[in-house]
């Protein structure tokens, strides 16, 4: 996923399709939330106005992720929309505050173009912040621990050790 300028400039009447599946395994190593991800697909375009360069791209594939309650693994598809833009003139004056500002254009570092370290961020930014696995049974329990229904929570109960101390109060109504 990776172009010369010179070619992308050749591109420009022709126009630019894009339909390749990429690994992206490594991810794995940059955000321990992600325990697999299987091979993505892109699929886009690119647009050429200027000295600009946009693709449009939409990015395709599945990681796997632990339950929130459960650590448990969680297929988790993910299908993302995403337009990258690049200066391809590197004389015109575009500095790095004018990147910071505007997030969407990207100054070219050397003479190529590649895709690869936006789709990667476009997919760590798509990791959600929660993910639950859809089976999970709410009766579940542990060691010390319960998963409790709300109804249930505020269902009136009595500790066993006062059990006694309530049976008292009655009797001494009665």
């Amino acid at each position: 996923m990776k172009w010369s300028v010179e070619q992308l400039k050749a591109l420009k009447h022709k126009g630019l399709s894009i339909d390749e599946t990429i690994d992206v395994s490594d991810l794995k190593k940059r955000d321990s939330d992600i325990r697999g991800i299987s091979p993505v697909h892109v699929k886009g375009h690119a647009s050429f106005h200027g000295d600009n360069v946009s693709f449009h791209l939409n990015i395709e594939g599945e990681m796997i992720l632990p339950c929130a309650n459960t650590l448990e693994d969680v297929e988790f598809p993910f299908d993302i929309d995403t337009i990258e833009t690049f200066i391809l003139d590197p004389i015109n004056d575009f500095s790095e505050d004018d990147e910071e500002e505007n997030e969407e254009i990207h100054q070219i570092r050397g003479n190529t173009v590649d895709l690869l370290p936006y789709i990667k961020e476009n997919i760590l930014l798509e990791i959600p912040i929660r993910v639950v696995k859809e089976d999970v049974n709410p009766n579940q329990s542990g060691k010390g621990w319960e998963v409790v229904d709300k109804e249930e929570d505020n269902k009136e109960k009595v500790d066993p050790r006062l059990a006694g101390l309530a049976d008292f109060f009655n009797k001494k109504d009665n």
